[in-house]
């Protein structure tokens, strides 16, 4: 009974070693970590979340007042496009140092800087004179917020150890939070005293998290203090780690996924008035819609990852997505709308399932810098999402476009079966104590 209770929990079959059903025993699991949500771990994972939004936060705060800043520094849309895709780009080129920092100094002291940062990036913005200085305040918001994510969820994984998708899950949400409200406040803000305070809400969030998060949470050994960051630099056990099958898969799942999730947050807004006809209104109401789904589903998947397995969990996500990206194209009516982005959220969500993935995978002592390794990789290669989905609008349409982010969400579907089908009778990590 014993073996086969912990071959069950190590497959992710149906029934726990206690005879219950799976679905139940996810609901105890999440049950038991939202108790940990009131000890020391509990406070951890709440600061860095805060942290996460407050760095959010400062970056979504820009786009709806890019008219604006055209307009105030007489440049094209196109100037502005050009200062965020650095932004996100400098973003997504920071995962890799801030793991090696991480491991060198301790998560702690990145994480402040990180959000401390972030709060002198978006004053910098805030009181750009010229252009040149609004560009230049935008890679270095980007830069700074970009160190924060990757050793946020390595400090995770060391204190929640037998519950990382649900600390991830948890995590993520600072993301669809900042999402939600950001744009709206900036929208209203730049609306009635100027672009300048909207854009400053990044230092007004970021200032009391940084103090709030200096407050709770304690002094943290680093994982390699003695190490030089240059040693860490060879580019051979670079090539390796991210050569290690089981990361290279999920990393070219995380490409794909990354470049949907870019696609879909640029432009669903666009796809629903030009191509359903909706008002901006609506428009901006759905997409805060996708938002809180994804708010609420990654939670959930990061749990149910915890139980099931991190692909089956993925894969179920991902076909949800193929359902939800064809019905935004061939539904009619709000009705239908609204299913599909409720579809498209939870698929979205995806990050809780995949991203503890990697975890499972790298040492200890390697999870800083390798986790912010394959960041930097996917995160970078899924970022031409925007520029591939718009081009493609522009040449197609947008309804062929979305067919084409349903299709690459049904590539994601069949790998991860495959992958899923090849690894039975493989026993993974146990996740559940």
């Amino acid at each position: 009974m014993c073996c086969e209770s912990t071959q069950s929990l190590r497959t992710g079959r149906e029934y726990t070693s206690y005879g219950r059903p799976a679905f139940f025993h996810t609901l105890l699991h999440l049950s038991q970590a939202v108790v940990n949500l009131w000890s020391y771990k509990g406070a951890v994972l709440g600061a860095c979340t805060l942290a996460f939004f407050a760095t959010m936060v400062a970056r979504l705060s820009i786009s709806p007042v890019v008219p604006s800043i055209s307009a105030e520094f007489s440049v094209s849309n196109g100037a502005i496009g050009l200062a965020l895709s650095g932004m996100w780009l400098a973003y997504a080129i920071s995962q890799f140092p801030s793991g090696l920092l991480g491991d060198r100094f301790g998560e702690r002291r990145v994480i402040l800087v990180a959000v401390g940062g972030t709060a002198v990036a978006s004053g910098f913005l805030a009181l750009s004179p010229t252009y040149g200085a609004f560009l230049f305040g935008a890679v270095l918001l980007g830069s700074v917020a970009g160190l924060h994510y990757s050793v946020a969820t390595s400090l995770l994984t060391r204190i929640w150890s037998h519950a990382t998708g649900s600390a991830i899950g948890m995590h993520t949400m600072g993301a669809p939070m900042a999402g939600l409200l950001a744009p709206v406040a900036a929208g209203m803000i730049g609306a009635w005293i100027g672009w300048r305070y909207a854009v400053a809400l990044g230092l007004i969030t970021a200032v009391p998290i940084a103090l709030f998060f200096a407050y709770t949470v304690r002094p943290i050994t680093p994982s390699r203090p003695e190490e030089p960051i240059k040693e860490r630099l060879k580019i051979r056990p670079l090539v390796a780690l991210l050569s290690r099958p089981p990361i290279a898969i999920t990393v070219g799942l995380a490409v794909s996924g990354a470049f949907v999730w870019q696609a879909t947050a640029s432009f669903l807004p666009a796809f629903l008035v030009e191509y359903h006809g909706y008002s901006e209104v609506v428009a901006g109401t759905v997409f805060s819609g996708y938002f809180i789904v994804q708010g609420l589903a990654q939670p959930g998947l990061g749990t149910l990852s915890d139980r099931i397995g991190r692909y089956p969990t993925a894969a179920a996500a991902t076909f949800v997505g193929v359902l939800g990206y064809m019905l935004l194209v061939i539904g009619s009516g709000l009705w239908m709308i609204g299913i599909a982005t409720v579809l498209a959220g939870i698929a979205m969500s995806w990050g809780a399932a995949l991203l503890p993935k990697f975890m499972d995978h790298l040492d200890a002592d390697e999870r800083g810098a390798g986790f912010g390794l394959v960041r930097t990789t996917y995160m970078t290669l899924g970022a031409s999402g925007s520029v591939v989905a718009g081009t493609a609008a522009d040449i197609v349409g947008w309804g062929a476009t979305f067919v084409g982010l349903a299709i690459l969400l049904t590539g994601m579907t069949v790998v991860l079966g495959l992958s899923i089908t090849r690894s039975q009778g493989v026993a993974e990590p146990a996740r559940i104590k």
